[in-house]
């Protein structure tokens, strides 16, 4: 980790067009094997994937969600959720850097103008890459925000201060959310380049090492208003904000989980030795290993089904957005999350017990899943998505409108 104010990047690649849901999968494959290697490496010496992320941007994968009628592919939900948990698998950090990028656009699908639309829209399938500066830890609760957006006959400014900013270090555009002179809530679609905004290098967490995650100054940035799309808006009404910006985070975590899983049972056949007093020759005829490793791969094919399942609720809500088609999405959306969640953790944890003490060496970087996955799945807490979910069955009670549902 450094403290410095890093320069925007460079001018983005030209992007490959995908068309379709299959497309964006091979796509996502061909690329996660890419990302495996190195990604311990990368781990370890917090070398920040600048060129992992080039390639990235230019597949094309980054403007899979545009609409069809602005020439995007626009795939299911249940498809963008698979291609992040597969990069996830490979590395935690890349799989969450795109995370806010792909919110901010459905905000503007949701919020936006039909200029504003058609002007955004075309900057990512050009190859731009979106970022963000939501979060502040300096106001009393999460939901509070004090970044203020200045309205003036001589033009528009921003003036504030951003922290767990993910993918702002690498973004071309930083998507910021902003309180106006009426107290709502805007997202000013900020340039990385603008004067007085400054990206400092300052994450220092133990997990998602390399996802960039710092602060973000502001200081009296100009805007101007057709940068400036509605955001309060999003929850005000029944939309698909919430789950989109979920069933996200849902894919981060399972895909690490699935990462975890299988460098279990690559460890457990090639490198574990058995206990000596199992009675067999090899780790992986260890009848409680064996057993241990099936209790990882249930929860694991239980938390992919359900986020599929999450995606085509998703789906339903984001055609034809009402109270209980947005709460459906919810719910099962919180249920992937909160399964998500758990075998993250399991999956990591396993990895390290059943490998024994040789699996926890720094070299081989096996490690980094169960703190990957500590690390994301703090994002917000997982007692809510518990709670909105028997509100519901209990008490025919819809969930909360907020991002965090």
């Amino acid at each position: 980790m450094t403290t410095a104010t890093l320069a925007p990047p460079a001018a983005p690649v030209e992007a490959a067009l995908i068309r379709t849901d299959a497309q964006a999968l091979e796509v996502a494959d061909a690329l996660a094997r890419e990302f495996a290697t190195g990604a311990a490496q990368r781990d370890r010496e917090r070398q920040l994937p600048n060129a992992e992320l080039e390639r990235f941007s230019a597949s094309g994968l980054w403007g899979i969600t545009v609409p069809r009628r602005f020439g995007g592919a626009d795939v299911s939900s249940a498809t963008l959720a698979k291609v992040i948990a597969r990069i996830a698998q490979a590395d935690g950090s890349l799989g969450q850097i795109p995370q806010n990028h792909f919110y901010a656009l459905e905000v503007l699908r949701v919020n936006g103008s039909e200029a504003q639309q058609r002007r955004l829209f075309a900057e990512v399938l050009q190859g731009r890459r979106f970022g963000n500066a939501l979060a502040e830890f300096t106001t009393r609760d999460s939901a509070q925000r004090t970044t203020r957006l200045r309205q003036s006959p001589s033009g528009w400014s921003v003036q504030g201060q951003k922290f767990y900013a993910t993918g702002a270090l690498f973004a071309q555009r930083v998507p910021t959310s902003v309180v106006d002179d009426q107290g709502v809530q805007q997202l000013a679609f900020l340039p990385r380049e603008a004067h007085g905004l400054r990206v400092i290098d300052d994450w220092s967490g133990f997990g998602q090492r390399t996802t960039g995650s710092g602060s973000v100054v502001l200081d009296n940035v100009q805007v101007s208003p057709e940068d400036v799309v509605p955001f309060q808006a999003s929850f005000e009404r029944p939309t698909s904000v919430g789950p989109f910006a979920q069933i996200l985070h849902a894919a981060i975590d399972i895909g690490i989980a699935r990462g975890a899983y299988e460098a279990t049972l690559a460890f457990v056949r090639e490198r574990a030795r058995p206990w000596p007093d199992s009675g067999v020759d090899a780790a992986h005829e260890d009848p409680l290993t064996i057993s241990e490793i099936g209790r990882v791969a249930i929860r694991l094919h239980a938390a992919e089904a359900l986020l599929e399942r999450a995606g085509g609720h998703l789906d339903i809500a984001r055609a034809a957005a009402d109270a209980q088609s947005v709460a459906d999405a919810s719910l099962a959306v919180a249920a992937a999350r909160a399964l998500g969640t758990d075998v993250s953790l399991l999956a990591g944890n396993k990895l390290i017990e059943l490998g024994g003490a040789r699996a926890s060496l720094t070299e081989d970087g096996l490690d980094r899943f169960w703190r990957n996955a500590r690390v994301h799945t703090l994002h917000d807490p997982v007692r809510w998505k518990y709670h909105a979910i028997g509100n519901y069955h209990l008490n025919d009670q819809l969930p909360p409108r907020k991002g965090y549902l």
